[in-house]
């Protein structure tokens, strides 16, 4: 095949399924020049009650918010009187930015090949121009934890926040934890389930050594470096370890059932971690174990069916109502791999939690100070406070309400672009339908 002209036909058909995508046409935000106050607004801090008054940021940080805040001389003043202005809201958990279209494989970079790769970074391989981004900040997302996913080691996750040119623009903190997919404790009986209950557990058995394993080999790496400093051959994957030795880094562990749940417990706490869950959905059936351990959960998702025929259809609904009458520290996340292009319904999932007996405070706070609180930035989002970064939004109305929309976003004091994907196709197809009424 050396003809010029048929080369260039195999390569334009090679490159048609993935032509359609491009960066996303969103500017990222221009830094902040002068001082910003919102007036007249229901300010809702989270870290305490909501109240109708102002709110005046500079410098990418919040100056002051109260029922009177005086400005300074040169201030740019938004009415928002009749709005609501909130922190960016916070996934605990999602890929954005590692996904674009999951049925095309060439836009997904979600694992590395191999079953332990603590030294891989989601953060490098996020994409800031993926058009998912733009499209879940026009609905108040702001805040991620973006993660990689796939082996039984997967990597480390990384705080971004949803404005940037670059992935190095976006980070908020570039480790927020080690993922790890946690082994079944309880073979699993349905019929998609791979291999027989032997073949399971035997799988369990073979997985919880080589976590063993990790663990003890890089204890024993890090009192190698103690002693021998320098002299010491370095070793990436070991390496990666030492932030989860010292407690400075979570453990994320991946776990849905009582067993597994236990399971990861049992193992963090033989090897002095620090642990996270994430999945959650039997937590409050080991509630007295996470809380004697100060273990916080991040809920994969509210809009789930129940995983037992006796569980009540509104066991995923209730679930974070459960967790806080418990007195477990919680978080709600979006949803699952398969979920990521859904991530901008994270509000809504709150929504429901707040309808089915969490109120509607507790709910914004799981997935606003909540998730901030878990995963170490705290100090820096998650509420509307004097100091912390002014990531936060104005809507329209309260945005649990579906008829709701956000107005005006900005990060770290940047206004950032609300347009997306979807809202050019709304304002090009509605154009059609005009024209069309027109000509008739």
């Amino acid at each position: 095949m050396r003809n010029p002209a048929v080369l260039l036909l195999v390569l334009l058909a090679a490159l048609a399924p993935v032509r359609g995508l491009r960066s996303s046409d969103e500017l990222p935000g221009a830094p902040q020049k002068t001082p910003i106050l919102l007036e007249g607004a229901t300010i809702h801090p989270v870290s305490s009650e909501s109240f109708t008054g102002s709110l005046l940021f500079d410098k990418g940080r919040i100056v002051a918010a109260g029922k009177e805040v005086k400005a300074p001389e040169g201030t740019k003043k938004i009415d928002a009187r009749g709005k609501h202005v909130f922190p960016g809201f916070f996934d605990a958990w999602s890929q954005i930015g590692l996904t674009e279209i999951n049925a095309v494989r060439a836009t997904r970079d979600l694992s590395e090949s191999g079953r332990i790769n603590p030294n891989v970074k989601a953060l490098v391989a996020v994409n800031p121009d993926s058009e998912l981004i733009p499209v879940a900040r026009a609905n108040g997302i702001l805040l991620v934890l973006t993660s990689p996913s796939g082996g039984l080691v997967s990597g480390l996750a990384s705080t971004i926040q949803l404005d940037g040119w670059t992935w190095e623009d976006m980070t908020l903190s570039a480790q927020g934890g080690l993922y790890v997919n946690w082994p079944a404790v309880a073979p699993a009986s349905a019929w998609l389930a791979k291999g027989t209950a032997r073949k399971q557990l035997q799988k369990r058995e073979k997985n919880l050594r080589e976590l063993t394993s990790l663990f003890e080999s890089a204890r024993a790496y890090a009192t190698a470096r103690s002693a021998r400093g320098v002299d010491q051959p370095v070793d990436a994957r070991l390496e990666a370890m030492l932030p989860v030795l010292r407690g400075e880094l979570p453990v994320i562990a991946r776990a849905e059932t009582i067993q597994t749940i236990q399971s990861a417990v049992t193992f963090a706490g033989r090897h002095g971690l620090r642990l996270v869950i994430h999945g959650g959905h039997d937590a409050p059936l080991c509630a007295a174990l996470l809380k004697k351990h100060r273990i916080p959960v991040i809920l994969r998702s509210v809009y789930r069916l129940p995983r037992r025929r006796s569980e009540p259809y509104d066991h995923r609904y209730t679930l974070p109502r459960r967790l806080q009458d418990a007195g477990i520290e919680f978080a709600i996340s979006a949803g699952p791999t398969e979920e990521t292009a859904h991530i901008r319904n994270l509000p809504y999932h709150a929504a429901m939690a707040a309808a089915f007996g969490l109120g509607q405070e507790k709910a914004l706070e799981a997935i606003t100070l909540a998730p901030a609180r878990i995963l170490g930035v705290a100090d820096r989002v998650g509420s509307l406070e004097k100091g912390k970064d002014a990531t936060l939004f104005i809507s329209s109305g309260h945005m649990f309400e579906t008829s709701s929309n956000v107005e005006r976003a900005f990060i770290q004091g940047r206004e950032v672009d609300l347009s997306s994907r979807h809202k050019r196709l709304w304002r090009k197809y509605g154009e059609k339908y005009r024209r069309q009424r027109e000509d008739k």
